[in-house]
Parts: C-alpha cells; sequence; structure tokens
C-alpha cells in the first residue's frame, strides 16, 4: 500500500476510533444510568442524546466527562505502548496507530482549553456544572502542551524510525 494510501487509512481509523472511544463512553454512562434516549447524527459527526431531566447536575457533568476522560485513557495507553506498536510489520497498522494517538491527544483537550469558546459548549456545558470552567480550560490547556511534547519528542521519533 502506498504512503498516501496509508495516510488515508489512518485518518480515517483515527476519526472512528475517536468517535467510538469518546461517544462510546458517554453512551456507555447513559445506558448505565438509564438515560439513554438515542445517537443524532449531525454534521460533525454523532451526539449521545439522553433524558436531561432524569439527571442530576453532577450526573450530567460526568456523563460530559466520560468522553474526554476515555480518549485521555486510551491515549496514554498507545503511548505507553508505542515501542511496540512500531515493532510491527504492517505499516498500515502503525499508521493507524499514530493518527489515532494524534487525534486522542489532542482533540479533548485542544477542545476543553480553546474550541469550545468559538464552537459552542458541547461537553464542558456539562462539566462546568461539577468543576470550574476555568480550572478545566487550564487543565486541558496544560494537557494539550503536554501531549504535543509527547508527540513531537517521544511519539514521532519512534515512529519516524519505524517506517524507515
Amino acid at each position: 500500500m502506498s504512503k498516501r494510501m496509508r495516510q488515508y487509512a489512518g485518518i480515517l481509523a483515527a476519526l472512528a476510533s475517536y468517535y467510538l472511544i469518546h461517544e462510546g463512553a458517554h453512551w456507555l454512562y447513559a445506558v448505565t444510568l438509564g438515560v439513554f434516549k438515542q445517537i443524532n447524527v449531525m454534521a460533525l459527526g454523532i451526539q449521545i442524546d439522553v433524558f436531561r431531566d432524569r439527571m442530576t447536575d453532577t450526573q450530567l457533568g460526568l456523563f460530559c466527562l466520560a468522553g474526554p476522560l476515555a480518549t485521555l485513557l486510551a491515549g496514554w495507553v498507545l503511548t505507553c505502548l508505542a515501542g511496540k506498536i512500531c515493532l510491527l510489520k504492517s505499516c498500515v497498522a502503525k499508521a493507524c496507530c499514530w493518527y489515532i494517538s494524534i487525534v486522542l491527544l489532542v482533540l479533548d483537550p485542544l477542545y476543553l482549553s480553546i474550541l469550545h469558546h468559538f464552537v459552542g459548549g458541547g461537553d464542558m456545558n456539562g462539566i462546568k456544572l461539577i468543576l470550574p470552567e476555568m480550572a478545566v480550560t487550564g487543565v486541558a490547556f496544560i494537557l494539550l502542551l503536554f501531549h504535543l511534547y509527547l508527540l513531537f519528542k517521544v511519539l514521532l521519533p519512534k515512529y519516524k524510525a519505524a517506517f524507515q
């Protein structure tokens, strides 16, 4: 498979993995509480809808926090496994893991620290019911910087060497 095709496969795998992990965590929490309503397909992806009137503010806050925490955990797991992933023979699998790592480590911290101010509150609307918005924004920004450091100083050299 050509490099370009591996990149496309990696990007598609990253987007699918993000939605599966992030929205899957929301869905699992909602089902556990018995408040799952439906899955909404929207222009920018999917959204788990819940019966808000059956939830306390704390439950809604935890529901909104579940997605970012799941992607954070999954990104860290992929980071810890990068050495083993880079030993794989399959260039497609390595490319997919590289792009999935980027998306899982960057997307939610970027959204919670910066983008939520410009594109609607999303998860932050619920999270701020249980945690101060400025604190969440600050922690997310620090995580974003740390994750960018991990990507460029730890993961990128490993993956570059693995593809040569």
